[in-house]
């Protein structure tokens, strides 16, 4: 399970922001809440999902971004030669000569890792890697550019590429060490492995995975119990997979040129089984609909992420939606929500972290006050992350309505509106003039 992720100097983020799992104690009565998972080893109760409200430009998605490149990264450096894909905060000029720098901590097959890099265009700062198997946080290596310190007993392997002069300046040891066997390594590669990240969703770019997971009867049952739970008429599924000229002539141009510009050999379509009714409202027959040409986005977009979830309710793992909201019925989300919540449903703890502007999520009761954050920017264009959970609490009251509040401005994170005035005085000041 995720337990924090931190970034600093990342784009909009010149100080450190951290989002953090872990249950607070303000609340005696939601200790043992469903959305709570009480992990007795590490004696930690961590949340299994969060949620982030902001205005635009605010930095929702470019915290979102942070995550992603960082995963990217672990899992391709050692492949990589080129730049390193980082931009610091450039609104200040002593923070655009400093490193990226980005630390993630979870647990994974019951052993928590600690693991950050610094990182600029050109080289890795700095890289170090912690476990702790038990009680004690054991340090397997800390790196200051190509200068390494490790710990001989646990991380033997890493040692020797390290050795063997194989790591470069600009590729993370970690994923160097994986390459060739080292156990700890290959573990942070596949918790981050199994993270999905998906920012600014295209539902093409996923239906591969649902695609797949349909072929298996057991996993077709259970995508189609969740289509039903969503009350969008879909009684059956059958993928298709189809050569790019096998597309049909009807299907939108954008499809095919979608499929050119990603090189794929092969088109991922699915025929989606309705009822047909008689004048008397009877069903009497079927009729097959295609998945690309003939649903609606929201119900394209359900159903690639319904993939995504299952994977994630399936194995445990983490999940992350940009714009979650976008083409979704506000009651679509909370079911997605309340999945990754229930206890029953979600025995895995997998996790789900998404951000929103839909504020009727505030007032669903889906949420404890520390699963709720905020993004907003200051006069300097630092972006900064905070919880509802940092507010004292007799300023934030259980009895209160927090969609209200938000809209009012009471915890920040929503955009000033004063400018219109000007821009009204501005387009019709001719008028004025006449």
């Amino acid at each position: 399970m995720l337990i924090q992720f931190s970034v600093k100097n990342f784009k909009t983020f010149k100080e450190k922001a951290s989002l953090s799992l872990v249950a607070s104690n303000y609340d005696t009565e939601t200790r043992e809440a469903d959305n709570v998972k009480q992990d007795e080893k590490f004696n930690l109760r961590l949340l299994k999902s969060a949620v982030v409200y902001g205005a635009n430009a605010s930095g929702k998605s470019k915290f979102f971004e942070a995550l992603k490149f960082m995963r990217y990264f672990v899992m391709n450096s050692s492949k990589e030669s080129d730049a390193i894909d980082v931009e610091p905060f450039r609104l200040n000029s002593e923070s655009e000569k400093l490193p990226a720098e980005f630390e993630i901590v979870f647990i994974h097959k019951n052993v928590m890792y600690r693991y950050g890099f610094e990182a600029d265009k050109k080289i890795i700062v700095s890289e170090w890697l912690y476990c702790k198997p038990k009680t004690k946080e054991i340090e397997l290596f800390y790196r200051t550019r190509n200068k390494f310190e490790t710990h001989d007993r646990d991380f033997s392997k890493g040692k020797t590429v390290i050795k063997e002069g194989l790591v470069r300046e600009n590729a993370l040891l970690v994923s160097v060490a994986a390459q060739f066997n080292d156990l700890t390594s290959m573990a942070v590669i596949d918790w981050f492995r199994d993270l999905k990240i998906i920012s600014g969703i295209r539902e093409g770019g996923y239906q591969d995975l649902i695609m797949n997971r349909a072929k298996s009867p057991v996993h077709k049952e259970g995508i189609l119990a969740l289509l039903k739970a969503a009350d969008l008429g879909i009684q059956n599924i059958e993928p298709q997979q189809l050569e790019i000229d096998q597309i049909p002539r009807e299907s939108p141009k954008e499809t095919r040129d979608e499929m050119i510009e990603k090189k794929a050999k092969f088109f991922f379509d699915a025929l989606t089984v309705h009822k047909k009714y008689d004048s008397s409202k009877q069903a009497t027959d079927i009729v097959n609909f295609s998945l690309n040409d003939d649903e609606s986005s929201g119900t394209r977009k359900f159903f690639a992420l319904a993939g995504l979830v299952l994977y994630a309710i399936e194995n445990g793992c983490a999940l992350v939606v940009d714009e979650l909201d976008s083409n979704l019925h506000p009651n679509l989300v909370c079911k997605i929500v309340s999945l990754f919540n229930s206890k029953e449903l979600n025995k895995k703890n997998a996790q789900l972290i998404f951000n929103t502007h839909n504020t009727n999520l505030l007032s669903s009761g889906l949420f404890r006050r520390d699963q709720i954050w905020f993004t907003d920017k200051d006069k300097f264009g630092e972006a900064k992350l905070y919880s509802l959970a940092d507010f004292k609490s007799d300023k934030v009251r259980k009895t209160e309505s927090f969609e209200e509040n938000y809209i009012r401005g009471k915890y920040g994170a929503v955009p000033i509106l004063g400018i219109f005035d000007d821009l009204n005085n501005i387009l019709y000041q001719h008028e004025n003039e006449g």
